[in-house]
């Protein structure tokens, strides 16, 4: 795997929008989100298309993946950061330049929506990418918990997932090593089959999903349809992280019905990553393991950055 460049104060960190449009208060809160970062020494450039809105709904494809590329060929841009989330990251597959991006490694970060592009770029170029809090997020979010934890990651280089009190339980005991893989559920369902496929074999499963979009009954078409097309018998193992829904119905819950005891792999859950306050940063592609018997149940056994 191709680990990036850690960053430090005084680098310059590009911001692009490859999902929803960045348009009324989600300027504003961009802002707000430039200012705690530059406050905080680091340089911030906003890509040529950020604040197009060419469809009514985002911009196009094309303007999207210029702008990732733009982030990739600029030599000053040490870290690219997704806005914000939304609904076709996806979108800009066909357009992207998977060669550009693999001889120029560089951070790219962001959960949600953004989950598709960043598995997609591990999976055609063999980069590791990062689920973690969106640039937007900083500035939105009650706390500096997200933040930190991306300093933590991309400047100070740890390995941590997370510490003691972020909620780590077993759901299945095991132990289980392999490279992890994963985000919002809904959109690794849609990459199970199709051009744009990713490889399951030996990783480790880490989702979470929003509640609010997908109940219970839609959670368990997800988790069925990858049973059904074998990502269960390829996986180690399956981390867990927020899902609130009204019916109170846990994730764990739907998913040990659909895995109805016939796998072995160990299951875990945590609080620290979803659409929810405390997200840790989750390199995609790095090794990790886990292991239900410690406290904090998962680990990373490699540097995701260098």
């Amino acid at each position: 795997m191709i680990k990036p460049q850690k960053i430090q104060r005084g680098d310059t960190i590009g911001i692009i929008a490859p999902s929803d449009p960045i348009i009324g208060i989600k300027k504003k809160e961009l802002e707000k989100a430039r200012e705690i970062v530059e406050k905080d020494g680091f340089k911030v450039k906003y890509s040529k298309n950020l604040f197009l809105n060419t469809n009514g709904y985002s911009a196009t494809a094309k303007e999207k993946a210029e702008d990732i590329e733009e982030m990739i060929k600029d030599k000053k841009v040490k870290m690219i950061w997704c806005a914000r989330g939304g609904e076709n990251s996806n979108s800009t597959f066909e357009y992207l330049n998977y060669e550009l991006i693999r001889q120029n490694p560089k951070i790219i970060c962001g959960y949600s929506d953004i989950t598709s592009l960043t598995n997609i770029i591990t999976e055609k170029t063999g980069l590791i990418t990062f689920s973690g809090a969106n640039f937007k997020t900083i500035a939105t979010d009650e706390t500096d918990y997200s933040y930190k934890e991306i300093l933590n990651r991309f400047v100070k280089c740890s390995l941590e997932l997370g510490k003691e009190r972020s909620g780590y339980k077993t759901i299945k005991e095991g132990i289980a090593e392999g490279k992890l893989i994963g985000g919002n559920l809904s959109l690794i369902k849609a990459m199970v089959s199709g051009k744009y496929k990713l490889n399951f074999e030996g990783k480790i499963l880490f989702i979470e999903e929003l509640g609010y979009e997908s109940h219970p009954a839609l959670v368990s078409n997800y988790l069925y349809y990858m049973k059904q097309n074998g990502v269960f018998d390829k996986i180690k193992g399956i981390w867990i992280g927020n899902y609130e829904h009204e019916s109170g119905i846990a994730l764990e819950k739907i998913i040990m019905d659909v895995l109805n005891n016939d796998y072995k792999f160990p299951i875990i859950k945590s609080n620290n990553f979803g659409h929810i306050e405390t997200k840790t940063v989750i390199p995609i592609g790095t090794n990790a393991r886990i292991d239900t018997n410690k406290k904090i149940k998962i680990e990373l056994i490699e540097e995701c950055v260098k």
